[in-house]
């Protein structure tokens, strides 16, 4: 377990980035892999700048991994949860483009996701998941958390961080047949789904059971090992 002074006290911060020579891949500032893995109280940041383009603060391929109250700064891919099954909780993400991404099953509980002004001609993207095989059982949950902006990207006059329409397009018209978006209650005023995109493979969920499948009890079987976390944690919505 890494343990840290609290987030603002204990920080791992470099620099790696793509733009300078490194891939998406190794220029994590940190890179975890051992099964069972967990910190907490700790940031973790890359400080490359929005500039340097992919540049990652953590990147997570390890199976039962959990961090508690910690934060990960960075700009374009902050955090690659890269494989496997994972849970944050009381956490602070921050960045720009695709800033949580990867192709894991992970659940992120009472976490506040802040989107920082990008570089010029980007765009930010809070997720970007990778899965290239329908078979496979991974995903983003995001649940409970509070989504917003630093302080160099919050409008003055307007509050609601969130485009209406929510959703951007990778390419053209790819995948948006075969793709799972879902939104189920949220609130807020980035949460009006009025103006959403009317992609077929979008949908806003209002049936409770339906979205039972994506719980830390059942999308990461999070009742067989979460409570050895020591972390708090909510299995059901």
């Amino acid at each position: 377990m890494f343990v840290g002074d609290g987030r603002a006290n204990t920080i791992i911060t470099a620099s790696n980035n793509v733009v300078d020579g490194s891939t998406t891949f190794n220029s994590a500032t940190v890179a975890v892999v051992g099964t069972g893995f967990l910190a907490r109280d700790i940031t973790i940041q890359n400080a490359a700048g929005p500039s340097k383009h992919q540049a990652v603060a953590l990147r997570v391929g390890a199976d039962f991994s959990a961090f508690y109250r910690c934060g990960f700064i960075a700009y374009q891919d902050t955090l690659y949860v890269h494989s496997l099954r994972q849970f944050f909780v009381n956490c602070y993400i921050a960045g720009s483009v695709d800033f949580i991404f990867g192709n894991s099953a992970v659940v992120i509980q009472n976490t506040d996701i802040h989107a920082r002004r990008p570089g010029d001609k980007q765009k930010n993207m809070v997720t970007a998941q990778g899965r290239d095989d329908p078979n496979q059982n991974t995903g983003i949950v995001i649940q409970k958390c509070r989504i917003g902006a630093t302080s160099d990207l919050l409008p003055t006059e307007i509050s609601d961080v969130i485009n209406p329409a929510g959703w951007f397009e990778w390419d053209g018209d790819f995948a948006l047949d075969t793709l799972f978006y879902a939104e189920y209650a949220n609130t807020g005023p980035g949460a009006d789904t009025s103006n959403r995109v009317t992609w077929k493979g979008y949908r806003v969920i209002t049936d409770a059971s339906e979205v039972e499948m994506f719980t830390a009890e059942n999308f990461i079987s999070g009742g067989s090992w979460l409570s050895s976390t020591g972390f708090p944690y909510t299995l059901g919505l």
